[in-house]
């Protein structure tokens, strides 16, 4: 199985700013839906509260350490490599959507990165992690206007 992971950032790593997207950006967020539809999509249980609902048309994958956590339509593991595992039975491709902690995790087991890069240092109080040598950038999309981003990804080098 594939394991990808998507996101959007800023320039200085950020991806998050009290449990929110410090930024409005339409186009990502299309984005996001037309290539995780279809997939498991893995996520911390901060990330899943910060959403607030089940993304509809994938699997919602939570990961959490609260053992009396529930959302009913949604599976909750224990660990990423729970996680993984029990996607391995399911799909060709996962994907890990967030938050730091489970980005961070997840890193050894990426193989793709689908980042928005937004061309600006933002504010902000979660950080996506350094990525380790060996990806490479395979696309790149930039687009302009108020806010700057482009749209790339990332592949491991085998």
């Amino acid at each position: 199985m594939k394991v990808s992971m998507i996101v959007a950032m800023s320039e200085n790593r950020v991806i998050g700013k009290e449990n929110q997207l410090p930024w409005r950006l339409p186009e990502d967020l299309k984005r996001f839906k037309e290539i995780t539809i279809g997939h498991p999509v893995i996520m911390g249980r901060k990330t899943f509260e910060s959403i607030g609902r089940l993304l509809p048309g994938r699997e919602n994958i939570v990961i959490t350490r609260q053992t009396e956590f529930s959302f009913p339509g949604a599976v909750v593991k224990s660990s990423l490599e729970a996680a993984l595992s029990y996607c391995e039975r399911k799909a060709e491709e996962s994907f890990i959507i967030g938050g730091a902690e489970i980005y961070r995790l997840g890193m050894p087991y990426a193989t793709r990165i689908y980042l928005t890069l937004i061309r600006k240092s933002i504010e902000g109080d979660a950080y996506f992690p350094t990525l380790p040598s060996g990806f490479e950038e395979t696309q790149r999309d930039d687009r302009n206007g108020d806010l700057p981003f482009s749209f790339l990804v990332l592949e491991r080098k085998l």
